[in-house]
């Protein structure tokens, strides 16, 4: 066979004698394939300048190469389109590029779970991260019932069984809540966001263990949730302090949520961290600027960003689902 006849993968598979799959999946540097056979695959294709057509490749692999990050539909309540998404989006973005495959971004809405199946069923997206915050269960349950591939951020509920990377939530809840009872607080709220998801609950896990290991009481009046927007932030804020009059420090769920809440504290006449102390939790790149500056619970965004990434190409790869979790830290600035 002559340079010249070489012109498909068809061609390429008869010449190493194997099946189109295969070279496909070789010239695709897929970890399916062995070495040894790769560098065949490769050899060969260099020795007849053979060039991938990347549309019958796509066909034939019945793959696009692209991901999708699927969050909510966008909202005035959340600044800069959520700068928690963006952060993560960028670590999921370097992720996804070293392993070949590219960043399709959707908004979803909240109350509407066929969104998937158009994408799917077009070939547009070979998977989906869910980084959705409000009624992600719903999307969650939705995702199983089509068999798509997804991967979420926040462990999965008991018993279900998906892909997803998490922070160390329960530890977060207790370093923040230590933290302010080491600083000679005793009135201290909990502001989460919404309700029924995981993280949340192990976050206030955390906060309750510090309290109990403190031997201070568990009041629920100084438990509020919000959406993690800034504005749910004010709002919850506002009827925390209405709520507990001499509440002196609380540990909130999200940076943006935290920011907001000082403002609040501000308009009340309040000092922060004087008469109230603020933790909040992510650790954005907002929250060293904040007025004071921000002490929170660090998740290393960006890496998992990345692994969300890899996770996901893993199990396209595999079919093998992991959960994983991620070290946080505390970072200790001026607001408590």
């Amino acid at each position: 066979m002559n340079t010249k006849s070489v012109r498909t993968i068809a061609d390429i598979a008869k010449l190493a004698g194997v099946s189109k799959s295969t070279v496909s999946r070789a010239l695709n540097n897929s970890p399916l394939i062995g070495e040894e056979t790769k560098e065949q695959i490769r050899s060969i294709a260099r020795q007849h300048n053979f060039e991938i057509n990347v549309s019958a490749r796509q066909l034939s692999l019945k793959q696009s190469n692209i991901i999708a990050y699927v969050t909510h539909a966008y909202h005035q309540d959340f600044s800069v389109a959520d700068l928690f998404g963006l952060e993560i989006m960028g670590g999921i973005s370097s992720g996804l590029a070293a392993l070949g495959y590219d960043l399709l971004v959707i908004h979803v809405d909240p109350n509407d779970t066929k969104w998937a199946r158009k994408y799917l069923d077009g070939g547009r997206v070979d998977g989906f991260i869910l980084m959705t915050s409000t009624r992600k269960q719903s999307h969650v349950k939705a995702l199983l019932e089509l068999g798509a591939p997804f991967i979420t951020w926040g462990m999965p509920h008991s018993g279900q069984k998906y892909c997803s990377v998490s922070g160390d939530n329960v530890n977060g809840g207790k370093l923040a809540t230590k933290h302010l009872i080491d600083s000679g607080r005793r009135k201290i709220g909990f502001i989460g966001g919404p309700e029924d998801e995981v993280e949340v609950q192990q976050r206030l896990t955390g906060y309750k263990a510090a309290l109990q290991e403190a031997g201070m009481e568990i009041n629920t009046d100084r438990i509020i949730y919000g959406d993690f927007s800034n504005t749910s932030g004010a709002k919850a804020m506002a009827k925390l302090m209405e709520q507990v009059p001499d509440l002196d420090a609380v540990f909130i769920n999200s940076d943006l949520m935290a920011i907001a809440a000082m403002d609040i504290i501000r308009e009340h006449g309040k000092e922060v961290p004087k008469e109230i102390a603020v933790v909040g939790y992510d650790d954005l790149s907002v929250a060293a600027n904040s007025n004071p500056p921000l002490t929170t619970i660090r998740q290393n965004v960006p890496l998992a960003g990345k692994m969300l990434a890899q996770n996901l190409i893993q199990f396209l790869q595999t079919k093998v689902a992991t959960n994983v979790s991620i070290p946080v830290d505390l970072i200790i600035r001026k607001s408590a």
